[in-house]
């Protein structure tokens, strides 16, 4: 054979590769291929030199095939359809009628005779399950248009882009799915997040929904430029007056190699938490005319661009390999999964924490209370009657300024605090307002000793339940003295002498309750008072509702009030029950299912159990950070940054969380009086009984007819309903009493018998 004939040949052969290349069947039919042919993703993992989760992601469509695999992929995915033809197609039904004439007008049904309509109705009498209804049709008037004729792809054509065609940056050729709020907002179709990571040499973005973008920057500040001009990334905003969400990067160790950052920090750059100054990559960005936030270049960066037109170009970067995304938070500590994620996996797990919560904004708390001012946003956008032009003004239902603080309400390092006291003094429940999370633990009586189980209970969403329809104040303090009278309606902190409300013998619907094996709603541990102290406008409230006469004797009250949590509730409830639901736990089910269900989510996806513990700690966090303390950014008695948000509400916090213990006390009251049981120990929102049996239907009350008694606790999947938190035996109690000298709290260690009730987010 000739020269000629031989480069000829080798032309031609190039040119079906290039063939090869741009077809490929519907990732459906890779997968029919393979499964007809009996082959497993390793093997032709293994053939092609390619990962098994490459394979995968080929047959769902989230990534495509790149050369020369792809040309290897398409060889051997035409020898396989020659072996396995796909099956015949159905045949088509016949076309319906059409209610159009051939000109587009309306063509009204035929209308039967008299005789026919008799004959249909005694049709409809002896067959009930038919209804025939009287003729009728749309007037002429209201006849609907004719439909636009629309083109629809014929079923498994999927135009390919040539390589030769693909620009950079432009989306790759993959069959994905539209990502659910896309369509909504053209600026961000891409989704609100990208993973980036390395693969055949080229940085590619991982987006919501199964699309891969190509990613032509060579530097960092390109990346940032890329983002912003070309991505289509960032979340459309939560409230019409506040402001989208800046688009969001998650770098990869490969991906941070390739910009020329570290894969980890130095233990001085973790104690700062963040690069150091003089880095190179710091000096690019800064050489590029953009900047970064003070909390510099860190695991959660923002760098931006401050623009002419008053604009916000801003990108922020999350990188998990320095701690962005903490495993206490995002993870299973057990058995951690995101250092091992696929770039696709990792980006449909944050896309869905995006889409149902929000697009982090760095820990859980950080983005719990940022959610709260993007669903409440503290100004909005008002037109001047006069000039016509529009000017910023306060919404009325928000957080809008900065108000003095009540040192009742504040923690012990608060400058206001500097002088009052020595400086390890110890306040005392008349000097601070002491509303925290309820810690109880008592001595099992000899009946319950005989019962040979104790099981607890959790409440779902416990700390975000309790904001449900909860009046805050929105303004500033007001100090009322001289024995003011109480009002249940001013949120605020009271003075207030509470030692004289006694429940040894409280009476719930006609029946005598023993409150001395009850916990007392109105101290953190459960303890009586024992002389005036601080209290949250819930737990005065609740006194009164007990029957007992409260004198407050001096008050810190907010006049302006409103339920300013009530969409950050809404958000997180259905963030929650979304996921639950794709764990296959649902509202509506009866008490067995739903146990059995919950047991069965164990071992649901992976993705979705991760999201839901960020879920919780989400609505925890948040709650935390309304009162967020020092963590020694500053000297005692300083102020540190915290304290410059509006939403650093200590007096917030603290009405949430003696909600959430007077919720937890009606209901162990109501619980009590239905059927003469009473909890044994109390950690948060856990709460642990003596039982017969180890599972909570041998200990929930129960009606006649098998409903739950109004009032008590109720299983079940919403916020504020119950589950099964674990089970031990009376005799381990004991055991764990004896070598713990009796300071020990059985609600913390109920579930697997060491792990905290906090573990999991709650």
């Amino acid at each position: 054979m000739s020269t000629d004939e031989n480069e000829l040949f080798s032309a031609v052969d190039a040119l079906l590769e290039q063939v090869a290349q741009d077809e490929l069947p519907a990732p459906a039919e890779r997968r029919r291929l393979r499964e007809a042919a009996g082959l497993s993703q390793d093997q032709i993992a293994k053939v092609l030199q390619a990962r098994r989760e490459a394979v995968g992601n080929w047959e769902t469509g989230r990534t495509e095939p790149r050369p020369p695999k792809r040309a290897a992929y398409a060889r051997l995915l035409e020898g396989l359809a020659a072996r396995f033809p796909a099956p015949a197609p159905a045949p088509a039904p016949a076309p319906a009628p059409s209610s159009y004439n051939d000109d587009g007008s309306y063509k009204p049904p035929p209308i039967p005779t008299y005789e026919e309509h008799l004959a249909q109705q005694e049709a409809a009498r002896t067959t009930p399950a038919v209804y025939i209804p009287p003729p009728q049709w749309p007037p002429a008037e209201e006849a609907p248009k004719a439909p636009a004729a629309a083109k629809t792809p014929s079923a498994g054509s999927t135009a390919k882009p040539s390589a030769s065609s693909r620009r950079p940056g432009a989306k790759k050729a993959v069959a994905k799915p539209a990502p659910a709020q896309a369509a909504a907002d053209p600026r961000f179709e891409n989704g609100p997040l990208a993973v980036l990571d390395v693969e055949d040499g080229q940085v590619v973005a991982y987006c919501v929904g199964g699309l891969v973008l190509d990613v032509p920057a060579k530097t960092l500040p390109a990346l940032v430029d890329w983002t912003l001009t070309e991505a289509k990334l960032g979340q459309a905003r939560l409230h019409r007056s506040g402001r989208d969400a800046d688009p969001m990067l998650v770098l990869t160790p490969a991906v941070l190699e390739r910009y020329g950052l570290p894969t980890a920090l130095t233990p001085q750059e973790r104690n700062a938490g963040r690069l150091g100054d003089g880095h190179k990559v710091i000096k690019q960005v800064e050489r590029a005319g953009l900047e970064l936030t003070q909390r510099g270049f860190g695991p959660w960066t923002r760098i931006f661009r401050r623009p002419e037109d008053g604009s916000r170009y801003c990108v922020q970067l999350c990188i998990p390999a320095w701690g962005a995304l903490p495993m206490n938070e995002w993870d299973d500590q057990k058995d951690p999964k995101l250092p091992t994620m696929a770039a696709a996996d990792l980006a449909r797990f944050l896309g869905s924490y995006a889409d149902r919560v929000m697009t982090p904004r760095g820990t859980t708390a950080t983005t719990g209370v940022a959610l709260m001012e993007a669903l409440r946003p503290p100004t909005r956008a008002e037109k001047d009657e006069e000039s016509g032009a529009f000017k910023s003004a306060l919404n009325a239902d928000a957080l809008t300024a900065l108000y003095p603080v009540v040192e009742c309400e504040v923690p012990d390092e608060h400058p206001v605090l500097k002088g009052k006291w020595p400086r390890h003094h110890q306040r005392t429940p008349d000097q601070m307002l002491m509303e925290e999370p309820l810690s109880w633990c008592r001595d099992l009586t000899d009946d319950e000793c005989l019962k040979p189980y104790l099981v607890g209970i959790d409440i779902n969403m416990a700390f975000a339940a309790a904001t449900n329809s909860l009046v805050v104040g929105l303004g500033g303090p007001t100090h009322l003295t001289g024995n003011p009278a109480f009002d249940p309606k001013l949120p605020g902190s009271w003075l207030v002498d509470l030692s004289h409300v006694d429940l040894s013998r409280a009476r719930v619907g006609g029946r005598t309750v023993d409150g001395t094996r009850l916990p007392s709603p109105f101290t953190p541990s459960g303890e009586r008072p024992t002389g005036p102290a601080w209290y949250a406008t819930p737990s005065v409230a609740y006194a009164v509702q007990l029957g007992f006469d409260v004198a407050p004797i001096e008050a810190y009250v907010r006049t302006e009030t409103g339920r300013y949590l009530d969409p950050w509730y809404d958000r997180l409830r259905d963030a929650y029950l979304a996921t639950m639901a794709d764990l296959g736990v649902t509202p509506g089910m009866d008490d067995r299912a739903f146990l059995a269900a919950m047991a069965g989510a164990k071992d649901g996806d992976p993705a979705m159990a991760l999201l839901l513990k960020a879920i919780k700690a989400t609505a925890k966090g948040g709650i935390g950070k309304l009162r967020q303390r020092s963590r020694g950014q500053v000297p005692f008695y300083e102020p540190w940054p915290a304290l410059e948000r509006k939403t650093w509400r200590p007096d917030i916090r603290a009405a949430v969380l003696s909600t959430v213990r007077v919720i937890m006390h009606r209901k162990m009251m109501k619980t009590a009086a239905a059927a003469d049981i009473y909890p044994v120990a109390v950690a948060t929102d856990c709460i642990v009984y003596p039982s017969t049996g180890p599972s909570p239907l041998d200990l929930l009350p129960y009606t006649p007819d098998g409903k739950p008694v109004t009032g008590t606790f109720r299983l079940g999947v919403s916020p504020g309903m119950v589950k099964h938190e674990g089970t031990q035996t009376v005799l381990w109690a004991e055991e764990q009493f004896e070598k713990n000298a009796g300071l020990f709290n059985i609600a913390r260690n109920i579930k697997n018998g060491g792990r905290t009730a906090d573990d999991d987010g709650e």
